[in-house]
This record gives structure tokens, sequence and C-alpha cells, in this order.
């Protein structure tokens, strides 16, 4: 049994699996009246030297934070995070290396970190890995759960089978143009949180809230059991506004890794997206 990944201790309280972890913080965030914030870094970018003081500063400004686990091909991406997975790959950044720094990093901490970790990677990775290790070895290193964008739900079973045990959360996807059937099946079984996709294409792209982007969350809403987070394009405090009202979360990701890159303060930006309007 695998007692680090059964229960996680937040705040004192009762005892939660990984994935719930996640809902909560999500919840919680979002009963303050403004969308919660999924913050996404790419591991190891800029600086794998780095990660852990950006994963921190994110950490504190954030309610969830989404670690990306750079791929040769990351085909849902845009030219930011695939930038900045070519430059990690290139400092020998690897997913064992990424659980190893995460493992270390929650047992030196004399409080370690409380926001909920989810991984980002592409399916081959964790193929490579090993599922059943891959499931112990997040675990030891407190994450939470998985974002696989090229994991399909109807193959799904065995990836979600391996992670069942150690209460580790399998985030779906949606997008505008799921069918309304396919939609509830997948929101369905998404754990965590359901991540609804504003846009066709790939992350980046800064096109402001699509037509008919309310119609689309609220048939995403009324499927699911766990929090709805929107993504993709999401770069400004007017967008997260917009979408008050209509999801829990928002995941910003591309104008983060920007953020760093440009070597500012990933914190205060963050911060300042949430800041109330003066």
């Amino acid at each position: 049994m695998i007692e680090t990944a059964k229960t996680a201790i937040r705040g004192g309280g009762e005892p939660q699996r990984p994935r719930e972890r996640i809902v909560a913080a999500l919840r919680n965030a979002a009963k303050a009246g403004q969308p919660a914030l999924v913050a996404y870094l790419t591991a190891g970018f800029p600086s794998r030297e780095r990660f852990r003081e950006h994963l921190q500063a994110i950490a504190a400004a954030a309610d969830v934070v989404e670690i990306g686990v750079p791929f040769s091909d990351p085909m849902a991406d845009g030219v930011t995070v695939q930038r900045a997975s070519e430059q990690a790959l290139r400092a020998g950044v690897s997913l064992r290396w990424i659980l190893s720094e995460l493992e270390s990093l929650s047992q030196s901490q004399p409080q370690p970190l409380r926001t909920p970790l989810l991984l980002m990677s592409y399916l081959n990775p964790l193929l490579a890995y090993g599922l059943p290790r891959l499931a112990l070895d997040a675990a030891r290193a407190q994450v939470c759960g998985f974002i696989v964008p090229d994991l399909p739900y109807d193959e799904s079973d065995e990836f979600r089978a391996a992670m069942a045990d150690a209460g580790l959360a399998l985030v779906q996807m949606v997008t505008p143009v799921t069918p309304p059937e396919r939609l509830a099946k997948v929101v369905a079984a998404s754990e965590g949180f359901v991540y609804a996709v504003t846009m066709t294409g790939t992350t980046g792209r800064n096109a402001g809230a699509p037509a008919g982007i309310a119609d689309y969350l609220e048939r995403v809403r009324q499927c699911a059991s766990v929090p709805v987070c929107a993504g993709f394009g999401i770069r400004t405090r007017e967008q997260i506004e917009a979408l008050r009202g209509m999801v829990d979360g928002v995941v910003v990701g591309s104008a983060l890794v920007e953020v760093l890159e440009r070597g500012e303060s990933a914190q205060q930006w963050l911060t300042a997206l949430r800041a109330p309007r003066s």
C-alpha cells in the first residue's frame, strides 16, 4: 500500500486522496468570487537550476500548479511551450529528473508545498517510464494527477487503472467541437477537474472569448461533478473577469512561460491577474 499516495494532510484537516486535494483547492479558491488559478510552467525552463525556485514562487500565487514534462513533439502546444520544451530537453530535463526534484523538494522543506501539483505530459514518456512505477514515484513526489493531451478517453482505461490505487487524477480535456454525447462521457470520467479548452488549435494564441463560449461552458458544467477550468489563450485579467461565473478556474500557460523567459516575477504577475479592479 502506498501511504503517501493514499492521503495528504491539508492544513491539519482530514486526510484527502491526491485527486481530492485538487478539487478542494479549486473549490476553496472559487469561493472568493473569482476563478481559481491553475498555473503552468515547463519543468526546467528557463533554467534547470532554478526549477525549484520558480515552482515555489508560482505555487505561492496559484491554486494548482501544472508542471509540463518536456517532449520533443508537443502537438497541442503553441510556439512558446514548444520553445520551452526544446530548451529544457537540451538541458537534460526528463520525467525521472522532475520526479526526483519534486520528491526532494517535498522532503527538504520544513513546510512542503501545499499547492496541488499536476504533471502535464504526452503519453510516450509516461509509457516509457512504466505505469506502475510512475504511480508509485508520482505519489512519493506529492503529485496529485496527470493531464495527458494525446491520450484519448476511449484508450485511457489502462492509465486510469494504474493511477487509481494511488488516488491520482486523470484530468480529461474537452473542446467546443466535442459532440454532446461524447462530451458527457468524457466530462463524467474526469478527475480533479475538467479541462475545458476554449478554442480549437494549439495553446498560446490570444484569441479572446470565442462566440458561444458561455453556452459551451454551461454544457460542460452541467455534466461535471468536479470543478471546470477553462484554458488555451488566457493571458489577461480582463479575460479572466469575462469568465467569472462560467467556470471554477482558469489555466494560464504560455503567458506565464513568457514571464519566466523574460526574467520577471511569476509570483507578482499571477497575483496581479486576480487583483481586484481599482
